[in-house]
């Protein structure tokens, strides 16, 4: 090479980096906020509720679960039908919205008796959908199920 070739190397300002990085970034986020065609429904459920459960018979629309899916002094919620199916007895089925009353935030669990709703911490009867923590001041809403056999539906 002679003195007079000088050769450069492309210079990466810092804010050509920075946009380039920031990119590849939004491609990452823009990927993982992509749809997933599947079909198992576990998209659809909360925690506490049982993702399979949501028709287990492969047969009508309206089929939440079966009764021996529900626990005894327990729930399922649904979130994909805004419902919480709850067993305070054996043999007893009750249902709510999955929707809480203070700020309309989702239900999350349903555990130790009660419909959580963890934004503000309210808790709600699994036996008549009342209020048992606030800062909710209203029942959950109730829905009706029908058992026929083994199998839950809404009404």
């Amino acid at each position: 090479m002679s003195d007079d070739q000088i050769v450069t190397a492309p210079v990466q300002t810092r804010r050509a980096m920075l946009l380039g990085a920031g990119a590849v970034g939004a491609t990452v986020v823009l990927a993982a906020c992509g749809t997933d065609n599947s079909t198992d429904g576990a998209d659809d459920a909360a925690p506490g509720s049982d993702p399979g459960a949501s028709d287990p018979t492969g047969g009508g629309a309206d089929v939440l679960t079966k009764t021996g899916e529900v626990p005894v002094g327990g729930g399922l919620i649904f979130a994909a039908k805004d419902v919480v199916v709850t067993q305070p007895t054996a043999g007893q089925f009750k249902a709510f919205s999955a929707i809480c009353t203070h700020q309309n935030c989702p239900v999350t669990s349903v555990d130790g008796g009660t419909i959580n709703c963890t934004c503000h911490g309210s808790k709600f009867s699994i036996t008549d959908g009342s209020v048992k923590t606030g800062p909710a001041t209203r029942p959950l809403a109730t829905k009706e199920v029908k058992v026929d056999g083994e199998n839950i539906t809404l009404a």
